[in-house]
């Protein structure tokens, strides 16, 4: 979301700027720390605003949970940036995020399975550890959004963002990917997660235009789609920034929007006096 642009033709600069600060709207405020204290404690919660690094979680965010699917963000990672650099990584790793193809998954796992362990230990990951296989392995909301923060900050044009960007609408075994963080309208790109057996876990990682959000419930997608918006789904999460503001200037010089101050001419009886001989 973003504030409308109002353009109108004025007669100079001073009023062009009255008419900013009569039309310009005041943006929604970004979440606050109390602000996820009503969130059920079978969903965790995180989130991210890249521009201020403003954090906001749950209580439970930092609690290793099922990592499901989006440990395939980790594994991705680490077969594009230490692996082979076949091709077939490539279209694998792809397919993992895109898709969610389990059977990918499994490849990659076998090939690099320490890539969940490195990518913990390379990013920070305190609460992400691999289990017997990449399907058994945990995770926390928190280090989810740590993850895509860091992708964002120092690798923006890394091919797992823009695969979350493309993410299928229906994933490889025919489950619709369109819950959770990823119903957020701000969201541009995201990485669903769900488990197949016994009680239902399911999670959502997001990334929009300045901010990463991640949720895990245990419980159905339309209960996390629920707690989300419950939480977030009246907030614009990429407000337009604060507006800049000056200290002291320098002597002479002039604020921006200021005009310069213009000599007065002289009258023509002051003309005459200063061309007239003496």
């Amino acid at each position: 979301m973003s504030l409308r642009r109002f353009s109108t033709i004025l007669a100079g600069p001073l009023a062009c700027g009255a008419c900013a600060l009569a039309f310009a709207g005041p943006a929604a405020a970004l979440p606050a720390p109390g602000d996820f204290a009503d969130v059920p404690s079978r969903t965790s919660l995180s989130f991210v605003h890249t521009p201020t690094g403003l954090e906001v979680g749950t209580p439970n965010e930092n609690e290793p949970r099922p990592g499901l699917s989006t440990v395939k963000l980790y594994m991705a990672d680490y077969a594009l940036r230490y692996g082979d650099g076949s091709e077939e990584d490539r279209d694998l790793a792809a397919r993992m995020i895109q898709a969610s193809d389990d059977s990918a998954a499994s490849q990659l796992d076998a090939k690099y399975p320490q890539a969940i362990d490195s990518a913990a230990a390379e990013y920070g990951l305190a609460s992400t550890s691999r289990g017997s296989f990449w399907g058994s392995s945990y995770t926390s909301t928190a280090d989810t959004v740590r993850f895509l923060e860091r992708k964002k900050l120092t690798d923006p044009s890394s091919p797992i963002l823009g695969w979350m960007n493309t993410a299928n609408p229906i994933a490889a075994d025919g489950t619709m990917q369109d819950w959770g963080t990823g119903v957020l309208a701000d969201a541009t790109g995201s990485k669903w997660g769900w488990s197949d057996y016994g009680s239902p876990v399911v999670a959502s990682a997001s990334i929009g235009d300045g901010f990463s959000v991640a949720a895990n419930t245990y419980g159905s997608a339309a209960v996390q789609t629920d707690d989300v918006l419950g939480a977030l789904g009246d907030v614009d999460l990429t407000p337009p920034p604060a507006p800049v503001t000056f200290g002291a200037l320098p002597p002479g010089a002039l604020a921006p929007g200021e005009l310069p101050e213009l000599p007065v001419l002289p009258t023509v009886e002051q003309l005459l006096k200063m061309i007239s001989p003496r």
